[in-house]
């Protein structure tokens, strides 16, 4: 296949444009048309944003092929539909990028890491129990665990779905509870920001980071709830011996259980319901960042400046369950 050096991202695409090169590709599924043909959807995606994408002449033994998360080179072209660019592939192979492709394919948070992760420091710093700040200590004084902290996503797909995500969505679930926490006075403030830098940690041995985000598996097999529980458990331990602090009774208890319960409800992954005040604050924080930025991300997201498709509303957001409304009303007041 030829390489194109001169990419156009998925940020700059505009309808009607003839485009080739490599992408991460997710989602991959065997569809069907009206006329019972098989047809090839995804997702593809590069380090700017994502457009979903058909293949309308596909067989079988060619979709066997695709990956159904990883590195694609396509041939193809841009069209408008529905409000929204969408990519039509003419042509399809695997891919084992480069490290340049990488760097082109992968997204990476908007801010500064070091920046975001030297504010999360600082937060955390105002923890105040001698026993909370031993274990935030402990943590932080782990480097492979931060540097992995520091670069995972969030999530594969859904929300904070790029390099630095899982760093950005905790220090913006700290600044959201720096500003909520005086309103609620008999809420611990130390347990909530220290289960608040807790509650995702085990998504450093969750999603794997140097290539498309797929889960490890651990992942598969244990999840970053049920790791965030044990790696707690650990650095308890290892706060006990290295540093000679014990935790108070129950502490460790109630940070297990912000973690294990900030889902919410068991259909979403919670092993219990928030049972505690600071429990509830916490998975409440996490549903509103993570939610809104879904939502953000969806119905204005950064290409949307690029042209103008018209439609009023995206297609249906499986994780909001709807569709969203585009146009503020506001924008040009």
């Amino acid at each position: 296949m030829t390489m194109t050096t001169d990419r156009k991202y998925i940020c700059d695409m505009k309808p009607s444009e003839r485009i080739e090169g490599a992408f991460t590709i997710a989602n991959a599924q065997l569809g069907r048309t009206r006329n019972d043909k098989p047809y090839l959807r995804c997702l593809l995606r590069d380090k700017t944003g994502e457009a979903p994408a058909r293949k309308w002449t596909i067989d079988e033994a060619t979709f066997e092929q695709v990956p159904a998360d990883g590195f694609v080179y396509i041939e193809g072209e841009t069209q408008a539909y529905q409000g929204e660019l969408q990519i039509i592939i003419h042509r399809i192979d695997a891919l084992e990028p480069s490290q340049s492709q990488l760097a082109e394919l992968l997204p990476t948070a908007e801010r500064p890491i070091d920046e975001m992760f030297t504010e999360l420091s600082a937060i955390l710093s105002s923890v105040e129990h001698p026993a909370m700040t031993a274990l935030v200590e402990t943590y932080l004084e782990d480097e492979h665990l931060m540097e992995a902290f520091r670069r995972s996503p969030a999530a594969k797909s859904m929300h904070h779905a790029y390099i630095g995500g899982l760093l950005t969505h905790t220090l913006q679930l700290l600044n959201l509870a720096g500003v909520m926490l005086p309103l609620y006075p008999k809420l611990n403030r130390d347990i909530v920001l220290v289960g608040l830098f807790l509650h995702d940690l085990g998504k450093t041995r969750e999603i794997a980071c140097d290539g498309p985000f797929l889960y490890t598996d651990r992942g598969e097999l244990i999840g970053h709830i049920v790791e965030g529980a044990i790696m707690l458990h650990d650095k308890a331990q290892q706060v006990m011996t290295t540093k000679g602090v014990r935790l108070p009774h129950g502490a460790l208890t109630v940070l297990q259980h912000i973690i294990i319960s900030h889902h919410g409800v068991p259909e979403y992954g919670a092993a219990k319901i928030p049972a505690t005040p600071e429990a509830i604050f916490v998975s409440l924080l996490d549903n509103l960042d993570a939610k809104t930025e879904m939502a953000v991300q969806a119905a204005r997201p950064d290409r949307a400046d690029a042209f103008d498709l018209g439609g009023n509303f995206t297609q249906k957001q499986w994780a909001l369950d709807t569709k969203l409304y585009r146009p503020d009303p506001l924008a040009d007041g």
